[in-house]
């Protein structure tokens, strides 16, 4: 998964005219972690599609302007515009994680 740190870079994946998912993050935040520990596997079933992570901390207009108020967050865009979006209430299993991809990509 690459990582996104710069703003600029951030609206140049979400450009993509493939469907691209952005994984938002802190490094405090133990919801995060322990995503990490079973995102590995989903996202080789997804490996047709760019992966990126965002620590909201270092980009926060990114997370702001597509209301990441919680996180982890996962996000799919396409073309500049959000498609889906994983609200971090959802996204603490692997079964949540899986669902909302077979779903939105």
């Amino acid at each position: 998964m690459e990582t996104i740190t710069k703003y600029e870079d951030f609206k140049a994946k979400t450009e993509s005219d493939d469907k691209i998912i952005v994984k938002f993050f802190a490094g405090w935040c133990p919801d995060c972690t322990a995503m990490n520990m079973f995102i590995d596997p989903i996202m080789e079933e997804y490996n047709h599609i760019d992966w990126y992570e965002l620590n909201r901390d270092d980009v926060p207009e990114a997370a702001e302007e597509n209301e990441v108020m919680g996180i982890p967050s996962l996000l799919v865009f396409q073309n500049g515009e959000k498609l889906a979006h994983l609200h971090s209430a959802n996204a603490k299993t692997p079964e949540s994680v899986t669902e909302f991809l077979r779903e939105n990509v």
